[in-house]
C-alpha cells in the first residue's frame, strides 16, 4: 500500500530523507500551503499524513471533511496550532515529538535566566553604544537562590537538573508527578501553586497551554511574589497575563521577566511587554538549535512512518500509546472486539443506551482500554458518516450520551479468553460473546443465553425462532431460491421445541424480498442481516 505524506513547514533534510527512504511513502513538500487555507485543504484531501511545525495552523475549518487524513505529527512539543478535538472527532491521530527539543529548550531557559540575572542584553547594548557603565548593570547570582519550576515534564526536569549545578534550590509544581518521584530528581514538590509564588527568586514555566493554564500567572499571582522575583517563559504564549505582568513591573512588584513565546506569534512590534525595559525577549528560540531541528524532524518522520506503515502509535496526544510489539499481540483481540461491536450495531434493536464489555481469562491482562475503543468503533460504525476508529470512538459515543463500561475477570470460564459484550437499548438487552480459536480464528460463541460456534466474518443471517421441524430447511430453500450459498449454520437452543437462535454464515447477501420471506414465517420471531468484513479483512487502523 502507498501512503502520501504532506510537509508544509520547513523540516530538516535529515527528517525528509527518513520519510523518503521508507518504501511505499510518497513525500510532498510545499511550505507555501501554510498560509494558503484553500490550497492546504485540497492538499490534505489527498494525504494520509502531515508533518508540521508551528507555522501551519490545522484549525477545525482546515480539517473539516478530511476523510483520508489519518495522522498529524507536530515536529515539536506544543500542539496549540492543531485543533486536537476536531482531529479526534475525525479519527485523526495527533502526535508530537516531546524529546527532540528538550535539551535545546532547557538550555535556552538557563540562558535567559542568566542573561536576566546579569543584565547581559542591556550591558551589551550599552557597551556597543560607546558607554562604559559597570555599576549600572550590577546583577544577582544564581547560587543560593530558589527556582520555582511549574511543570515537571521532560523540559522542566532538565531545567531543574541544570539549575542544581548552579547551586540553586528547586521547588516545583506538577499535579501529575508524585512528591516522591520529584524528590528523586532533586525537586521539592508543593501541593498548591500558592505555596510556590512567595518562596522563589526565579520562576520558570514549562506547562502546555490549556483553558486551565491560560493566564496561569496574572495579577493575583504576581502580588504574591517577591519584589526581587524574575519570571522566565519558554513554554507557551498565553500562560502569562501580559498586561498584568507589565503593570507589576511598572509598580516594582517584581524585578524582571524573560519571554521567548507569545500569543499570537509573531506578536505586534509595539506590544508593551516587548518594549518594556525590564523584559528580555527572544523570538521563540527555545527549539532553535541545529541539533534540535534535526532531532525533531527525524523523530517526526519516524512517528509518521511507524504509524502509517506499521500501525505503531507513540507520543499521541489523543489516544493511548501502542508500540509495535503490543500492536501485534493485540491485533486479533482488537479485531474480535471491533467485529462484536459491528454485530451489535446491526441487530434489530431500538435506541442504544449503554454498553458493557467484560474481558475474561487471558484477554483480561491485555490493554483493555484499547480493546473497548475498538468495540466502540465497531458499535458506532454503521451510525455515523464520519470514519470511526481507536482515536475517536469513545469520544463519539460520549457525545451521543452512550455509556460504555468495561470489566475484567481473570477466571477464564469455559474459554481461555472471552470478550463478552452487552448492549442495552430502549427495547431490550443484547448479549454477544466471542473468542479466539488458535489465537487467530474469530468465533461467536454466545448470543443472549444461547451457546453457539459461528464464524465472525462475511454476511450473516441471525434469526430468533421457535424450534420447529422443517424451519432450518425452510431457511435453506429460501436462501437457495435467492441464489445465496450457506457457508456455515449454527443453532443454539435451551430446550427442544422452545425458543432458539440461528446464525447462518453466507457467501452473499439475499435480496430484501428474500429477507422479508424469512421474517414472514410464523416461527420466526426476528431476523437481522449482519454485514461483517470478510475473513482477514481489517480497517486501516488495524493494519488493513
Amino acid at each position: 500500500m502507498s501512503y502520501r505524506v504532506l510537509v508544509t513547514d520547513k523540516l530538516a533534510e535529515e527528517g525528509l530523507a527518513r520519510l523518503r527512504e521508507e518504501p511505499g511513502v510518497e513525500v510532498v513538500v510545499n511550505t507555501k500551503l501554510a498560509s494558503d487555507i484553500p490550497g492546504l485543504r485540497k492538499a490534505l484531501a489527498e494525504a494520509d499524513g502531515i508533518a508540521i511545525r508551528s507555522g501551519t495552523q490545522l484549525t477545525a475549518e482546515v480539517l473539516e471533511g478530511q476523510t483520508r487524513l489519518k495522522a498529524i505529527v507536530r515536529a515539536g512539543v506544543g500542539v496549540d496550532n492543531i485543533d486536537v478535538p476536531a482531529a479526534t472527532r475525525l479519527g485523526i491521530v495527533v502526535m508530537n515529538t516531546p524529546g527532540g527539543n528538550t535539551v535545546s529548550t532547557a538550555e535556552h531557559t538557563m540562558a535567559l535566566m542568566l542573561s536576566l540575572a546579569r543584565n547581559v542584553a542591556k550591558a551589551n547594548d550599552s557597551l556597543k553604544s560607546g558607554k562604559w557603565d559597570r555599576t549600572k548593570f550590577t546583577g544577582t547570582q544564581l547560587e543560593g537562590k530558589t527556582l520555582g519550576v511549574i511543570g515537571l515534564g521532560r523540559v522542566g526536569l532538565a531545567v531543574a537538573e541544570r539549575a542544581r549545578a548552579f547551586g540553586m534550590t528547586i521547588v516545583g509544581f506538577d499535579p501529575f508527578l508524585t512528591a516522591d518521584r520529584a524528590l528523586e530528581r532533586g525537586v521539592e514538590s508543593v501541593a498548591r501553586l500558592d505555596d510556590l509564588w512567595g518562596r522563589c527568586d526565579f520562576i520558570t514555566l514549562h506547562t502546555p497551554l490549556t483553558p486551565e493554564t491560560r493566564n496561569l500567572i496574572g495579577a493575583p499571582q504576581l502580588a504574591l511574589m517577591k519584589p526581587t522575583a524574575r519570571i522566565i517563559n519558554c513554554a507557551r504564549g498565553g500562560l502569562i497575563d501580559e498586561a498584568a505582568l507589565a503593570a507589576a513591573l511598572d509598580a516594582g512588584k517584581i524585578a524582571g521577566a524573560a519571554i521567548d513565546v507569545f500569543d499570537p506569534e509573531p506578536p505586534p512590534a509595539d506590544l508593551p511587554i516587548i518594549t518594556h525595559p525590564k523584559v528580555l525577549v527572544t523570538p521563540h528560540l527555545g527549539a532553535s538549535t541545529d541539533e534540535a531541528q534535526v532531532s525533531v524532524a527525524v523523530e517526526a518522520a519516524h512517528l509518521l512512518t511507524d504509524f502509517l506503515v506499521r500501525g505503531q502509535v507513540r507520543f499521541a496526544v489523543n489516544m493511548p500509546p501502542l508500540d509495535r510489539a503490543e500492536f501485534e499481540d493485540l491485533r486479533h483481540y482488537l479485531n474480535l472486539a471491533w467485529r462484536l461491536g459491528m454485530l451489535h450495531s446491526q441487530m434489530d434493536r431500538g435506541t442504544l443506551k449503554t454498553a458493557h464489555v467484560t474481558y475474561r481469562g487471558e484477554v483480561a491482562h491485555k490493554n483493555t482500554k484499547l480493546l473497548t475503543a475498538s468495540f466502540a468503533a465497531g458499535l458506532m460504525s454503521s451510525a455515523l458518516e464520519l470514519p470511526v476508529n481507536l482515536v475517536n470512538a469513545m469520544s463519539m459515543a460520549r457525545e451521543r450520551g452512550i455509556i460504555i463500561e468495561e470489566r475484567t475477570a481473570e477466571a477464564p470460564g469455559d474459554f481461555g479468553t472471552l470478550i463478552q459484550t452487552e448492549v442495552a437499548t430502549e427495547r431490550k438487552t443484547y448479549l454477544a460473546s466471542g473468542t479466539l480459536f488458535g489465537r487467530q480464528f474469530l468465533r461467536l460463541v454466545r448470543l443472549g443465553t444461547y451457546a453457539l460456534d459461528a464464524h465472525l466474518d462475511g454476511p450473516m443471517l441471525v434469526f430468533s425462532h421457535q424450534d420447529r421441524p422443517g424451519l432450518v430447511g425452510f431457511i435453506g430453500r429460501t436462501l437457495g431460491d435467492e441464489g445465496v450459498n450457506i457457508a456455515q449454520m449454527n443453532v443454539g437452543r435451551e430446550d427442544p421445541g422452545g425458543q432458539a437462535i440461528g446464525v447462518v454464515n453466507l457467501d452473499s447477501l439475499p435480496s430484501g424480498q428474500g429477507l422479508e420471506t424469512i421474517r414472514a414465517n410464523p416461527n420466526i420471531v426476528s431476523a437481522s442481516l449482519i454485514k461483517l468484513p470478510a475473513l482477514g479483512e481489517l480497517p486501516h487502523w488495524l493494519g488493513g
